[in-house]
């Protein structure tokens, strides 16, 4: 199945693409009318100083369950005080400080049982990892060992997938890590990665199931500087781009991988525009 979305809702500029023009709106719900995923990325941001960890309350948690149907999937991202190495720097002279709870199988189980009342809904759990420089990763081969021991320890019902900033990771060794693990991959289009169909056409070989594709353009402040932070309009068009992504999406398809896309405003300016642009590509 080809399951196309965008990565967050709640967005007062989608009013007239989206949402109806009222004071009072469950988002979600709305949302759910015309797309069948969304990416929740609001429990990322859970790492915060003096190692205070803030997990999804179990009241969001039913709430969204709620306001979509039971065809309906989220790609959550797993968070951050999970997938950080080290907490962020808020100088560059500030020392590296270790996050005690990265890759911990105790947290990642708060963290899954909190989303017990989503069940069949979650689609994929996403990984996110910033780039991993030799001060926060030794190697490739330490990330994988490291990822490894976690899932042997962990016990988890729910697809999981991973996506890396780290160019360099992209490589046979990596995906084969994968496809053994039995991961998903979660390609990122834009940041300073290369094209997502460059990467999969080397390595396709690897990738059974469902793969997702995150199109999040290139750096955040300069949009949003021209956008104002008002999503409703293409700014930064990437026709080419949206043509071999709804290619790649259409040989997916045909060879029977569950699909996700996950569309960020950030992208071009306005995710539900692009939305738009890539099914009139699609071959349903």
């Amino acid at each position: 199945m080809i399951r196309i979305g965008t990565c967050s809702w709640k967005y007062d500029s989608w009013k007239g693409l989206v949402y109806p023009d009222k004071a009072k709106l469950n988002y979600l719900s709305e949302y759910s009318k015309h797309y069948n995923t969304v990416e929740i990325d609001q429990w990322f941001w859970s790492l915060h100083s003096g190692g205070k960890v803030t997990l999804p309350l179990e009241k969001v948690v039913k709430e969204y369950n709620s306001s979509v149907g039971k065809d309906f999937r989220f790609t959550i991202k797993v968070p951050n005080s999970i997938t950080l190495t080290h907490f962020y720097k808020k100088k560059k002279s500030d020392p590296l400080i270790q996050n005690q709870y990265f890759l911990d199988k105790d947290m990642f189980r708060k963290f899954t049982d909190t989303l017990s009342p989503m069940g069949e809904k979650i689609g994929v759990l996403m990984f996110q990892f910033e780039y991993l420089n030799k001060e926060k990763m030794n190697s490739q081969m330490q990330f994988i060992e490291m990822f490894e021991s976690f899932l042997d320890k962990t016990k988890n019902e729910y697809k999981i997938g991973i996506e890396i900033r780290n160019p360099n990771y992209l490589n046979e060794n990596y995906f084969s890590f994968l496809q053994r693990n039995k991961i998903k991959m979660v390609f990122l289009q834009g940041y300073y990665m290369p094209p997502v169909w460059e990467i999969f056409n080397k390595f396709k070989k690897y990738l059974e199931n469902t793969v997702i594709i995150r199109l999040h353009g290139p750096e955040r402040k300069a949009i949003e500087e021209k956008t104002g932070n008002v999503w409703d309009s293409i700014v930064e068009p990437k026709d080419e781009e949206i043509l071999k992504i709804s290619e790649l999406v259409n040989y997916l398809d045909s060879q029977k991988v569950d699909t996700y896309v996950n569309v960020n405003n950030h992208f071009e300016g306005s995710a539900p525009l692009t939305i738009k642009k890539i099914l009139g590509h699609i071959n349903f």
